[in-house]
């Protein structure tokens, strides 16, 4: 199976997933997506981005703020994010201030 990747902020989270025929049909795949965050991410500008994997057939994930407790955020924030090939994912890791590992005890 092939994978994609992409980078997600912490404190964000995604939200719709698009595949070749527009948003990804429940129906017809009959499951979600493949998307799984990794325990790796980076450092850039001071803020922590988790890596995310997904498979080849989604192309875009919609990703958004996660909501604090007692905190509703107005739909201003949407960001649509493009996937990464591995060989991209490891420019960016070479590019950035510093990697982290999330500890899963």
């Amino acid at each position: 199976m092939i994978m994609k990747y992409f980078f997600l902020a912490e404190g964000w989270t995604y939200d719709r997933v698009w595949e070749f025929g527009g948003l990804w049909n429940y129906e017809e795949w009959r499951r979600e997506p493949h998307i799984q965050q990794l325990n790796i991410g980076i450092i850039e500008q001071g803020q922590t981005l988790w890596l995310y994997q997904v498979e080849d057939p989604v192309l875009m994930v919609e990703v958004t703020p996660m909501e604090q407790s007692g905190v509703v955020h107005s739909i201003g924030q949407v960001v649509l994010k493009r996937l990464s090939t591995p060989e991209q994912v490891l420019e960016q890791i070479n590019k950035s201030e510093s990697l982290v590992k999330k500890n899963n005890w």
